[in-house]
């Protein structure tokens, strides 16, 4: 009988702390995204144990530098992989800081029959213990895993940090420091594994930018000019209110006079936005999402319509 096929993944690198490069066995002042993907796949030798692997180099930036191009060229990418009969699973390298804001993006834009497991890491390539190499070995077993269940799970965007496995919807960086950074941004840990797929996609296809979004975070006694500014330079605006999604007065006043898309989030990590309508009358409730997700979602209803009623309704999906 003959030997069964070895599961083939697409690992696809685009920087981070995972290729960080600096002193040897220094935990800090490297910098971000130097080593090729190439090289971070010869320094864990054991991804041949349980996958045939293959690399691409999507971009190498720190992941504060992400930018709607490079959320599109990396969209596309896996879209066409997941068309690629050859493939059964992704694995995306990408630095910590805006994993949750790229993989919330990817799950909004591609239909994903494979799985696509992103994973970085809180040390450099060059640390002395780094964390990178059994981070990614365990999201390449992930994926390699998932394309052999019979059945597996609705949710196929995923993030795979420090043991713990968390679907895109819900993942958070939830520490600036700690190896096992990546939480959920609501009640709970880990994967649902019982949460439908995502109702709605985006298609991005033909897309080399997406609409600008702007999040405006409230503060007590902060200026209201700053949020008539920011709606000067958007396409939209994501408030990050206190509490519930609340702000000041003068910041309420200043809104009346923004005639752009504006949705209402929470600087909190749990809970959910009760849109308090004597303050922002006719905006949008972020739901649970945190802001920088918000954004995310508000960037690509942009995209289709400028409704606020459609955008109200594609939120509360």
């Amino acid at each position: 009988m003959a030997a069964a096929r070895k599961k083939r993944i697409v690992i696809l690198a685009t920087g981070g702390t995972i290729a960080g490069v600096g002193e040897p066995g220094c935990d800090t002042g490297y910098v971000s995204g130097q080593m090729a993907a190439e090289d971070l796949v010869k320094m864990v030798p054991e991804l041949s144990e349980y996958a045939t692997i293959a690399s691409e180099q999507i971009c190498n930036v720190n992941s504060d530098d992400m930018t709607d191009a490079l959320w599109l060229k990396l969209s596309k990418r896996i879209a066409e992989l997941q068309e690629d009969d050859d493939v059964d699973g992704i694995v995306v390298t990408h630095g910590t800081d805006t994993m949750d804001e790229t993989a919330f993006f990817v799950s909004l834009t591609v239909r994903c029959e494979k799985a696509v497991v992103f994973t970085g890491s809180m040390k450099p390539a060059t640390a002395k213990n780094p964390d990178g190499p059994a981070n990614l070995l365990g999201a390449v077993r992930t994926a390699a895993g998932f394309a052999v269940d019979d059945e597996p799970p609705a949710n196929r965007v995923w993030v795979y940090f420090a043991g713990e496995l968390f679907d895109a919807r819900r993942v958070q960086k939830c520490s600036a420091s700690a190896l096992d950074a990546m939480g959920v941004d609501g009640p709970g840990v880990g994967a649902d594994w019982n949460a439908p797929a995502e109702k709605r996609f985006f298609d991005v296809s033909g897309l080399d930018s997406l609409p600008r979004v702007n999040v405006v975070y409230f503060t007590v006694d902060a200026n209201p000019k700053i949020l008539e500014y920011a709606a000067c330079v958007s396409d939209g605006l994501v408030i990050a209110g206190a509490g519930s999604g609340e702000f000041s007065l003068p910041w309420a006043s200043a809104l009346e006079k923004i005639d752009i898309p504006v949705v209402i989030a929470s600087r909190t990590h749990h809970g959910g936005v009760t849109l308090n309508e004597s303050l922002a009358p006719g905006r949008i409730s972020a739901g649970s999402l945190p802001p920088q997700k918000a954004a995310v979602l508000l960037r690509l209803a942009l995209t289709s319509t400028s409704r606020i009623p459609e955008i109200r309704r594609l939120f509360s999906e």
